[in-house]
Order: structure tokens, then sequence, then C-alpha cells
């Protein structure tokens, strides 16, 4: 058999099809995004609901993918690869069969779990497959695919809920996912199961790392609805989440076997590449939330408008993959990042200057803005974190690297709507206080539209209250449309803090991993 064509089956060709099971798996927590008001009204949920959808798929991904490195070594990459893309169909099924938002929620948060391993084992499989300049394309495919799928996930599932019904944003994912399985079991062998570890394995780790991360994405999702500290269950929330998640990090410096490698953040690179990773995750899964949400609920758009005027971050990010490559070939991956960040955060001010009549048109260039760049941001915290450790460390890091992306990503979501709630409601605040007889437009707007009913017989009374009905829903209009341009300047100023750190990671070259470490 020629060497190339060998090379492509036994490197190529796995590698591939395990990037289309990540690709999927990250698609998954956006592929909602466009379609939020259909879920939300098909299974009559409320608007504060809604963000569970894509919020517990985050967080259980968030508890599983830590524990991804152990999950390997017990079971090997390809088992592992293999039994998470049957049990992510599975759930898919599940999710499109969902009779209520409580059903809903269980079964994404089920997909998450389930699928949640297909993503770290991608990043430590890139190292096993590719070596020396090779890296800078395998870093480049898999930095893409976790800066584009999510990106391009409110497009798809705007289009297939437009075209059929949102419950084919999940059983979409039953054919692409039953072949992942099949293949998977048949090309991938990396390594080999170790099911002895089951014996000295951390569980009690295990336990205080889900009630943690669990508990603490509780409190940052509903503590804006119930006034934070003001309610009990938010508050003692809070309190668990603090105390497990000082325990597990005691128990895991302490114990033999940890669950979580902790010690890898005495490594610079690595440490300042996981809070680089968690600030992109904010940046790709925040911005994906807001925008088809002010599009729904501000613009009043449908599926698929909202994924046609979202669709320009998604080309534009396709577009910026092979400008990556050939500049990373030529530059300091470093300076490649701290342009995209910056230009992401260049991106996120752009947004704040939003107006209640944005749309697709308007969006355009912020969208391309932001889209461009997210390559470059992503896809060398790969070989500047990640590479920069022993080989023998790898896999466990490489679960807490991802675990800090989709961490930035439900935090953000929860953050941004905890900003869309109380900023929503200062800003109607200061314009109702505007709202005043001195108002001369407002008073015009009263007393035009009051008229209008008022030429009705017996319809004075309504014409001023319609006249007051339509006043405060521009007022609410202009408001939750302020919200939404706080939200991103949050998010930019999280940015700005990113690329400030940048200069800070050693530039390295990755060593190659042996053959046991995956």
């Amino acid at each position: 058999m020629p060497e190339r064509q060998e090379s492509f089956i036994t490197s190529i060709l796995p590698f591939m099809v395990m990037c289309v099971g990540m690709f999927i798996a990250l698609l998954d927590i956006q592929i909602v995004a466009s379609s939020l008001q259909d879920i939300g009204g098909g299974l009559s949920a409320a608007q504060d609901q809604i963000g569970w959808v894509q919020t517990s798929y985050l967080v259980a991904e968030i508890i599983v993918i830590p524990l991804s490195g152990w999950l390997t070594r017990v079971f090997s990459t390809r088992w592992l690869f293999t039994f998470s893309a049957a049990g992510f169909t599975l759930a898919s099924m599940l999710c499109g069969f969902a009779w209520s938002i409580e059903s809903m929620i269980v079964f994404r948060a089920l997909q998450g779990l389930l699928g949640a391993s297909m993503i770290p084992t991608v990043f430590t499989s890139s190292f096993h497959y590719f070596q020396g300049p090779r890296r800078v394309y395998a870093a480049a495919v898999v930095g893409s695919i976790a800066s584009i799928a999510p990106t391009l996930g409110p497009v798809i599932g705007g289009w297939i809920t437009d075209t059929l019904n949102w419950h084919w944003s999940f059983y979409v994912n039953v054919i692409p996912g039953t072949i992942i399985t099949i293949l998977v079991a048949l090309l991938v062998k990396i390594d080999k199961a170790d099911p002895s570890l089951l014996k000295g394995a951390d569980y009690i780790g295990m336990v205080l790392m889900a009630v943690s991360l669990g508990t603490a994405e509780y409190v940052l999702e509903e503590g804006t609805r119930w006034n934070w500290f003001d309610d009990a269950t938010i508050s003692n929330g809070a309190i668990i989440a603090s105390v497990t998640l000082v325990l597990f990090v005691i128990r895991s410096l302490t114990y033999a076997q940890p669950v979580v490698d902790f010690r890898a953040f005495g490594n610079r690179n690595f440490a300042i590449g996981c809070f680089l990773s968690f600030v992109t995750g904010i940046g790709i899964f925040a911005t994906i939330y807001l925008t088809p949400l002010f599009l729904g609920y501000v613009r009043g758009y449908d599926a698929f408008q909202t994924g046609v005027a979202v669709f320009s971050t998604g080309v534009a990010s396709m577009v910026g993959v092979p400008v990556y490559i050939f500049l990373a070939k030529r530059f300091d991956t470093r300076w490649l990042m701290m342009f995209g960040l910056a230009s992401f955060g260049a991106s996120m001010w752009s947004f704040s200057a939003i107006t209640s009549q944005w749309g697709a048109a308007q969006l355009l260039l912020p969208q391309i803005f932001r889209g461009f760049p997210q390559v470059f941001a992503v896809a060398p915290s790969v070989n500047l974190g990640l590479g920069s450790l022993p080989p023998e460390r790898l896999k466990y890091a490489s679960g807490l690297f991802n675990t800090m992306r989709n961490l930035g990503g439900a935090v953000g979501i929860a953050i941004c709507g905890a900003i869309l709630n109380d900023r929503t409601n200062f800003h109607f605040l200061t314009i109702a206080s505007h709202l005043t007889p001195q108002n001369e437009a407002a008073m015009r707007l009263l007393d035009n539209v009051g008229q209008r009913y008022g030429q009705l017989p017996g319809a004075v009374d309504d014409g001023h209250a319609a006249a007051l009905k339509q006043l405060w829903q521009l007022a609410y209009r202009e408001a939750s449309t302020m919200a939404y341009a706080d939200a991103f300047l949050v998010i930019m100023v999280a940015f700005v803090i990113a690329t400030a750190l940048v200069p800070f990671l050693r530039n390295v070259t990755p060593k190659a991993p042996p053959p046991d470490a995956h």
C-alpha cells in the first residue's frame, strides 16, 4: 500500500470522522438558537425558561468534559468516542420527542452528557495523528470547528425549523451520528482500554465537581429571576457551589489519581490558555445567544429570517480558516491570536451601537468583523496552551482546557441573561421617568392614537388605553435594545483583558506524545 494512501487510512480519515463528531456536538449547542421561540411556543415555555434549552446542554458538557481524560484511559479513545456518538444520537431523538419544556431540558442535558467526550478526545487525538508542521493544519481544523460549529448552529437550525419544524433540528443528527458511531469503531486505533483504573478512581471528586458546577450554573441562571441572594434557594446554592468547589480543588491536589489535574495550572501557558479559552467561550456562545434573541423578541423575526440574518458570521468564520493557515506558517501565532481577540472585542463595541431597527443589513459588517477572527482567537490556544505540556499530562489537561471554553459559554449566557433582565428594567424606568406631560412627543403620540380609537362610538376610554399600551411597548422595546447594547459592552471588556494577556504566553513547539498517552 502506498505511503500516502496508508497515511490517509490510518491518520487523516479517522481524524476527519472524529472531527465530524466534534462538529455536530458543538453545533448542537446553538442549533436551537434561532428556534427558541418556536420551541418555547411548542412546549408552552416561559421566556425565562427557554435559556435552559441551551444552558442544560452546556452544563452537562461541562461536567463530563473534565472526566474525558480518565474515561479515555479506562475505555480507550476508540470505544469512548463510539459510546459518546451513539449516546448523543439516541439523546437527539429523545429531544425531538420532547413533550414539555421540562422533558426537553432533561433530554438536552442527556444529549450534552453523552456527547461531551467527543470534543476533548479530538483535541488530544490531533497530537497523536499529526507531528511537526502538520500540527498547524490540525490546530487550525480543530480551532475552526470549535468556532464555526456554534456559529453555524442558528443558521442550520433556523432553516430546518422554517422548512420542516423544530423537532427536525434534533432528528437531523440521527443519520450522521449513526455513521460516525460505526466508522469510529472500525477506524480509530490510538490506545488500549485499562479497566483497572476503575478501582482507584476519585469518585468523591467526581461528585464534588458535578455538584459544584451544576449548582453554580443554577445560581447564575436563576439568580436574576429570584432577585439573587434575597432568595434562600439562590443563597444556599451559592454556598454549596463555593464549598464543593473548594473541597474539589483540595481533593484533586491531594488525591493520588485525581479526576482533574489542577497542577497543570502551574504551567503559565496552560493557565493563560485556559483563561483565554474561557473568554472565547463567553464571546462565541453568548453572542450567538444574544443575536437571535434580539432578532426574535425585538424585531419579531421568525426562525429562518433569524438564521439568514446571522449567516454572515458563519461565512466570515470559514473564510478566516485558510487565511489563518497561510499566516500561521509565516508569523508567530501569539500575534495572530492577539489580532483575533482584539478584533472580536472591537466587533462587540460595534454591536453596542445596536438600535431597535437593526436587521440583517445593519448586522452584516459587525458579524463579519466578529466571525472572521474567531479562528485566530481559538486555534493558537490549542498549540500554545496544550502543546506546552508534557505528553503524559496532555489527556487530562485537554479535558480541563475544553471545560473552560464551555464554562465560559455557560457563564456568558447566564450573565447576559441577567444583564438583559436587570438593565431592561433599569432603562425602562429611566425612559418612563421622562414620559411626563412635559414630553411633547409622548403627548402627541397619546393624542394621535387616542383620536384614532376615539372616533368609534363609545371608544374614548379604549383609545386612551390603546395609546398608553403603545407607548409602553415603545418604551420597553427601546429599553430592551439598550440592555442588549450593555451586554455586548460587557463581553467587549472581557476581550480587552484577554488581549492584554497574550504577550505573556511563551511560543512553543509541541512534542509528540508517546502512544500510551492517548
